[in-house]
């Protein structure tokens, strides 16, 4: 004998609060609901107006420096901690919660063009035009008092003194070794007074350097020769080096370290030269400032930028990063100023209910699944751009389709196969050495 119940749960009725509405059951079924597409539709469309009136990314400015910023790092071991150098000299730790001066490192006598931490994040490796590297201990965020000095941690562990200017310096991933860049490129021990190892390739200035997160041994440079060489710490002489025919053409070029004749992707948007660019921990975007005065959050597989930054006061973005947690962007410019704000524009702060979450969930597959109707394109896409840029970026699209124009007319007036064409990730690229 079968008998037939009703069985409900008492959590599938019950409101959260008394304040919510009394939940009601629905029927998915399509046929029940003709209206289904339409409805959707008008909620994406909606949506997309929402996320543009509650975006306001910019969160506050952190003030302290009296030169322009040139160079930040991020702190492993606090999450809200983050360094800064400035041309004058000065090491700033602040406090992203706080957004306050927490510590400074004095002694350099001139710009702080570099700072690393090591992996472990109770070491800070700072470097600059006074040929000079200084080893410094991290005081422990939580237990320092901002309106203390802290003396233990405002003299260098260690000063490295060497023969010429530094640039960029980068802490290896895994180990004690770090790396230094200017005229050449040492690798350096922190318990030895001279660099165990100098790379050299060619006479010209190396202004930035970055170790592989996934190969401790790898790193990477770039040259104000327009070139970027890949180094082996295993090896005595340099691996590979290309040399690109673009300095300072607005672009950012992805490569794969194993073939450097062809770039992956041309990440296209800026109106002026990329002066810095950073990661997402995550891995799937990364955001550049540039001499423009904008700062662009990119995805790692996309061509164009999805989020531009920019204020009235802000001047030329010298150096940019991501939080440790990928939900905040920290940008240095030359106002002397460092700026927070967030990775998701329209993102809302603070603890969000379970239903909350669910229905931004919800907003956001929906506008996913109609992204490539008209309306909603054009309101997700849509970017207020200030005045001088905007009129940079029309120009600059004249010039490069004017430029194709008459490789176009050259190729039609000329022996067929004479002038092959060539892609715009080779067209940058003029040779490769190994």
């Amino acid at each position: 004998m079968k008998v037939k119940v009703i069985s409900r749960s008492t959590e599938e009725f019950t409101r959260e609060r008394s304040q919510d509405l009394q939940k009601v059951f629905r029927n998915y079924d399509p046929n029940l609901r003709t209206l289904e597409k339409a409805v959707e539709y008008t909620r994406a469309l909606n949506a997309a107006k929402l996320e543009k009136i509650f975006a306001k990314p910019f969160i506050g400015a952190m003030d302290g420096h009296i030169d322009a910023v040139s160079c930040m790092t991020k702190n492993p071991n606090h999450l809200k901690g983050i360094f800064s150098g400035s041309m004058d000299g000065d090491i700033r730790l602040w406090d992203l919660a706080t957004r306050k001066t927490v510590n400074q490192f004095p002694g350099h006598q001139g710009a702080v063009r570099g700072l690393t931490t090591s992996t472990d994040g109770d070491r800070l490796l700072s470097c600059g035009t006074d040929c000079t590297v200084r080893l410094w201990k991290v005081p422990v965020l939580e237990m320092t008092d901002p309106n203390e000095s802290n003396e233990d941690c405002s003299k260098p562990l260690a000063v490295y003194v060497w023969k010429h200017a530094f640039w960029a310096i980068d802490h290896q991933w895994d180990g004690n070794l770090f790396a230094t860049a200017g005229t050449q490129v040492e690798i350096w021990d922190q318990n030895r007074s001279e660099p165990i190892n100098t790379f050299e390739w060619g006479k010209d200035t190396t202004v930035s350097v970055r170790f592989n997160p996934g190969e401790p041994d790898l790193l990477a440079t770039s040259a104000s020769d327009r070139s970027i060489a890949i180094y082996d710490l295993r090896m005595s002489s340099p691996a590979r080096k290309l040399i690109m025919q673009a300095n300072e053409d607005c672009n950012c070029y992805t490569y794969d370290g194993r073939k450097l004749n062809e770039a992956k992707l041309v990440h296209k948007d800026h109106v002026s030269a990329v002066m810095d660019i950073d990661y997402s921990p995550t891995g799937r975007e990364f955001v550049t400032g540039s001499y423009d005065r904008t700062v662009r959050i990119f995805p790692f597989n996309g061509g164009h930028s999805r989020e531009i930054y920019h204020t009235k006061r802000m001047q030329r973005v010298f150096c940019v990063r991501f939080s440790c947690d990928a939900s905040y962007v920290i940008s240095g410019s030359d106002d002397t100023n460092l700026r927070l704000w967030k990775a998701k524009a329209s993102e809302q702060m603070g603890v969000l209910l379970p239903r909350e979450k669910r229905k931004l969930e919800y907003l956001d597959a929906v506008k996913e699944r109609y992204q490539h109707l008209t309306d909603v394109k054009r309101i997700v896409r849509h970017r207020h751009l200030p005045k001088p840029v905007y009129k940079a970026a029309a120009l600059r699209r004249t010039m490069i389709e004017a430029e194709n124009k008459k490789d176009e007319r050259r190729r039609a007036h000329s022996a067929p196969g004479s002038i092959p064409v060539q892609p715009f990730r080779k067209r940058r690229i003029i040779k490769e050495l190994e």
